[in-house]
């Protein structure tokens, strides 16, 4: 019997990236930008995703509670509010 290979989920904290190329929001996300040059989304309701593609070439789906809440800087940097469900893609 063949085996199949599950995607790696896991919770994660608070977490940054340099080296997001994409990110794609869903429908349940508020965006605003700071003083400082940030664009803040803040997920309107639980279960709010995030598709992410890294310069490695990796996918990787996010999954957000209420509130949670992602920055995004110029240069690919990304910062993500804990806690929140990440999946290999």
């Amino acid at each position: 019997m063949a085996r199949t290979r599950t995607k790696a989920t896991r919770l994660e904290n608070q977490v940054y990236s340099s080296r997001v190329v994409r990110s794609e929001f869903d429908r349940h996300w508020r965006s605003s930008i700071t003083r400082s040059g940030y664009f803040v989304y803040t997920a309107l309701r639980g279960g709010a995703s995030v598709t992410v593609l890294l310069a490695t070439g990796a996918s990787k789906l996010l999954i957000f509670k209420k509130g949670g809440k992602v920055w995004v800087g110029g240069g690919g940097t990304s910062h993500y509010s804990k806690p929140h469900l990440a999946k290999d893609i």
